[in-house]
C-alpha cells in the first residue's frame, strides 16, 4: 500500500469516525412529511371513537362519522363511514389529557383535520384545530367547544 493512500484513507476514516460520534449525541427520529396532507382544506368531522392508537411519533383517532341524532352516517356501500386524524406523539398529548383511558372506545369526539390528497378518509389534526370530547352522546347543538370540552388545540 502507498503512502497517499494510507494518509488518505486515514483521513477518510477520521472524517466517517467524526460524523458518527457527532451524530450519537443526538436521537435518531424518523419523521414524514405532511405533503400528503391537503393544507388547503380545512374539514370538520364529529363521530364515535371506535379505535385509539398510540404511537410514538403520532398517536391515531378513528372514528365514524355520526349524525346530529348520534346514529353513523353510512356510504354508498351502506357501511358506516370512518375517518382517522392523526395527532401528535403519545407522549405530548397525554400531557394534555388525550390517553386511551380518558378517550374510551364510543366517546364523541369533533375534529378539525387536513385531509389526504389522495381523496382517503383520513387527516393531520389541522392548524389552529381543536379535539372537542363530548362524552358517549351527542349534545343537543353538536359536538362543540360549547357543549363539549376542548381537550386538545393544535399550534397554528
Amino acid at each position: 500500500m502507498n503512502e497517499s493512500f494510507s494518509i488518505g484513507l486515514r483521513h477518510a476514516v477520521t472524517a466517517i469516525g467524526a460524523v458518527l460520534l457527532a451524530g450519537a449525541g443526538s436521537p435518531l427520529q424518523a419523521h414524514h412529511s405532511f405533503a400528503m396532507y391537503d393544507q388547503t382544506k380545512a374539514e370538520t368531522h364529529t363521530g364515535k371513537l371506535i379505535r385509539f392508537i398510540p404511537g410514538a411519533n403520532h398517536a391515531q383517532l378513528l372514528f365514524e362519522i355520526v349524525g346530529p341524532d348520534g346514529k353513523p352516517e353510512v356510504g354508498a356501500d351502506g357501511k358506516a363511514i370512518v375517518w382517522g386524524v392523526e395527532l401528535g406523539p403519545a407522549a405530548t398529548i397525554a400531557k394534555q389529557g388525550v390517553t386511551v383511558e380518558k378517550f374510551p372506545l364510543g366517546t364523541i369526539i369533533t375534529v378539525t383535520l387536513n385531509p389526504l390528497r389522495n381523496g382517503k378518509t383520513f387527516g393531520a389534526m389541522a392548524s389552529g384545530a381543536r379535539l372537542i370530547k363530548c362524552g358517549t352522546k351527542v349534545p343537543a347543538g353538536g359536538c362543540t367547544a360549547e357543549t363539549g370540552e376542548v381537550v386538545l388545540e393544535s399550534r397554528n
